[in-house]
Order: C-alpha cells, then structure tokens, then sequence
C-alpha cells in the first residue's frame, strides 16, 4: 500500500509539472509616443493626449497545426467606471514553430483619451481569450489623468467663475477692479446640463454688463456648445472678453444667462467688477 502511495504521488507530481503554463497577460507598457519607454508610476495624463499601450500574452496553447488563435480586447474606463473611448478588438493567429518557443505574442495600440476628464485614477482593461484551449485571462492596468476638479451638479450650474486681466494668466485676480482701457477676461464652467442621443451637449449664454440701476448696458451676441461625443463631456468651458476702453469709471455687474436646450433648463449669475 505504501509504495502504491508513492507512485500515486510521483504521477500527481509529473502532472503538474507538465501542465501547461495559464495564460496570461504580462509585460503592459503605457508611453507617451509609439515604442516609446515606459512611464513611471505616478505619472500624470492630461486630458486630450494618447496613451501608447503595448502588452504581451503568454501561457497560450499552440493547435495540432502548430497555431495559436486569440482573441482580445482593450477599453479605458474613467474612475466611476465609464469607458472614455470604444473598446478595441482584434485576433491573433501566428503559426508558431519550435524555434519559436520563446516568441510572445504583442498586443499594441493607441488610446485617445477625451478632452475634458474628471482627475483621478483610470484603468485600462485587457481582457484575452485563448481559441485553441478555451482559456481566458484579464488584466486591469491603472494610469493616472490630472485636471480641474468641477463639482458635478444635478441641475444646471455655473462653477469656478473667475476674472482674469489677460486671456493667458495663471491666476484669477484676488480683486476684480480694472482700468480705463483694460481687457477684461472672465471664464467659467457650466455643468449640470442633460445629455441627448450620442452624449449630445447643446448649451448656449449670453453676457450682458449691467449698470449700478440695473440697466443693461451692453449685451454680447449668444455663445453655443453644441457637440456629440463617445464620453460624456462632464462640463463646458467658457469664456469672454470685453475691452474697457470706453467704459466710464463706476461699479458694474456682469450678468451670464445660460441655457440647456436638451434638460429645457436655464441658469444666471451675477458677478460685480469695477472700472477705475
């Protein structure tokens, strides 16, 4: 009975020291350019660039033919989970022959990423089926997008209204007060708004100065977003610019009017400056 045992052992052994390897997805590479050198953890996307992505595959199991035959996929997904671009499938079917025996298949491709995205931490989902051993294996690999934190809104709203004394400065000023024949620069976020067929946006405003008594004093022409997209744009940029050259010194206050046309909602805000 004793030496049964151990026979019985030893083939448990040799089995599982012959069986074949699992698959598996191994070796992933995020870069900046097509075969470029990976990025180091911690890394920050920004919004609207492409990440180069490249993996290889291993563990698969060759036909009788001596052939392998994947198939697979890749998506990103944003931090709640929702796809930022349509997923990306593709087979992969090589004759394999001994020499070969180190050879691991390479999955690459480019991932655009949308323009606007919430920051934090995404993931990009690699998910591999083996044809021949009907075998499947997932890889989940995180990068990380930086951006400004706009807080999300059930209603139509505008966030983060700031002014500015030029189109390109860093930073809002602390005090909205102006000169005679100064540009005046204002920008802000508008969110909150609903979404039609394809995450279709169509959002318009309308900026109009006000006097101290409340009269309108000069009234911009409407500024339209409207835009289809894959991922839905969480927020709309936006901006205007008015030359103070001709402007009397005095308190004023700007009036922005906003519209949803798909949620049927509308919003305003009153922000006062001054002209010295």
């Amino acid at each position: 009975m004793r030496f049964l045992a151990v026979v019985a052992l030893a083939t448990l052994l040799s089995a599982a020291l012959g069986a074949a390897p699992a698959l598996e997805i191994i070796q992933p590479v995020i870069s900046q350019m097509e075969g470029g050198d990976p990025l180091p953890p911690g890394f920050e996307h920004v919004g609207g660039e492409s990440l180069f992505f490249s993996c290889r595959v291993s563990g698969f199991t060759k036909s009788e033919e001596n052939k392998i035959r994947l198939a697979y996929s890749v998506q990103a997904f944003d931090p709640k989970g929702v796809p930022i671009a349509e997923v990306y499938k593709n087979d992969i079917e090589s004759e394999v022959l001994p020499q070969d025996k180190e050879w691991q298949p390479k999955i690459e491709l480019e991932i655009p990423t949308p323009p606007l995205v919430p920051p934090g931490a995404y993931k990009i989902a690699v998910k591999v089926e083996d044809l021949v051993a009907k075998t499947s294996a997932e890889l989940a690999v995180p990068f990380i997008m930086r951006g400004p934190v706009v807080e999300s809104s059930e209603k139509l709203v505008v966030r983060a209204f700031r002014f500015y004394r030029a189109e390109d400065d860093a930073q809002p000023m602390a005090k909205a007060a102006y000169k005679v024949g100064d540009d005046l620069w204002a920008k802000f976020d508008i969110t909150g708004f609903k979404y039609g067929p394809n995450n279709k946006v169509d959002i318009s405003y309308v900026v109009s100065i006000l006097g101290v008594s409340g009269a309108v004093l000069w009234k911009g022409d409407p500024a339209q977003e409207q835009s289809e997209s894959f991922y839905p744009k969480p927020y709309v940029q936006a901006s205007m610019n008015l030359n103070l050259k001709t402007v009397k010194p005095a308190e004023y206050t700007m009036l922005i009017q906003v519209k949803d046309a798909v949620g049927n909602q509308s919003f305003e805000i009153r922000q006062g400056f001054s002209v010295q």
